[in-house]
């Protein structure tokens, strides 16, 4: 934000929360995840997102929406931020706002792309780079039911380097039971892998995902070019269109 915000004089706005940075974690070298602790929030189910706001001290206000990436917790919410180049909140998100900084925060948002505990379908997650966020929340929630809903996750980014929560993901696709986790990666492939970098494609949704027969739930999240080209495969490959739910961002993150 090119103007400086406004840190510990926000008071509770009609539809606005008003919340506390109580921690900050690295994802990767252009992404953060913010820990915000929301007194008296509702609580929010897996998938939905949220919209925060920042105020300058000129009054300037600028609000960006945020998916959220981890269940409910009490009053506590956690977003993770890409940093976006010559973006005017991100950047401020990720390096300049501290632990104990007040922010504010509109939500839960969203009813349509989240996943209930009661729906015993499989899970297929198709997550572009930053898109990983509400589908991260949906792998967390599912493990802390102790559901046993099967959940596959195919994961598509840039390089290895460019994987969010990836000690946890690696961690979940050995411990967690009934979650499998698959790669796809566009720039820079690991060493260890046999595969070649490449878009995703349609051998990837038939080798990571569901038949169509087993009537799966699909959720794809992502850039916009990403989640139109997931979406016409997975509907191509026989899924029913009302069974691919997509949440898409465009290049300011917003």
């Amino acid at each position: 934000m090119a103007r400086t915000a406004i840190p510990g004089r926000l008071t509770k706005r009609a539809g606005w929360w008003v919340a506390r940075l109580v921690d900050r974690r690295e994802e990767t070298a252009t992404a953060c995840t913010l820990v915000l602790e929301v007194p008296d929030w509702p609580g929010h189910l897996p998938g939905q997102h949220v919209d925060l706001r920042l105020t300058a001290e000129d009054g300037y206000q600028a609000a960006r929406s945020y998916s959220v990436s981890a269940p409910a917790d009490g009053e506590r919410i956690e977003v993770t931020v890409q940093r976006v180049p010559d973006g005017e909140v991100s950047p401020y998100l990720n390096e300049g706002l501290s632990v104990g900084d007040q922010i504010e925060v509109k939500g839960p948002l969203g009813g349509y792309f989240v996943w209930r505990m009661t729906d015993a379908a499989p899970v297929l997650l198709v997550g572009g780079g930053s898109g990983i966020a509400p589908l991260m929340a949906m792998i967390r929630a599912r493990r802390a039911a102790g559901s046993r809903v099967p959940f596959r996750l195919i994961y598509s980014v840039r390089t290895e380097r460019d994987i969010y929560f990836a000690d946890e993901l690696r961690r979940r696709a050995r411990d967690d039971q009934g979650l499998d986790v698959a790669y796809v990666y566009t720039r820079e492939v690991p060493e260890i892998s046999p595969a070649q970098a490449h878009r995703i494609a349609v051998a990837d949704l038939n080798t990571h995902g569901w038949p169509p027969q087993l009537e799966p739930t699909n959720f794809v999240c992502g850039p916009t070019g990403f989640v139109e080209a997931v979406s016409d495969i997975l509907v191509a490959l026989g899924h029913e269109p009302r069974r691919v739910k997509t949440e898409r961002f465009g290049p300011t993150g917003g």
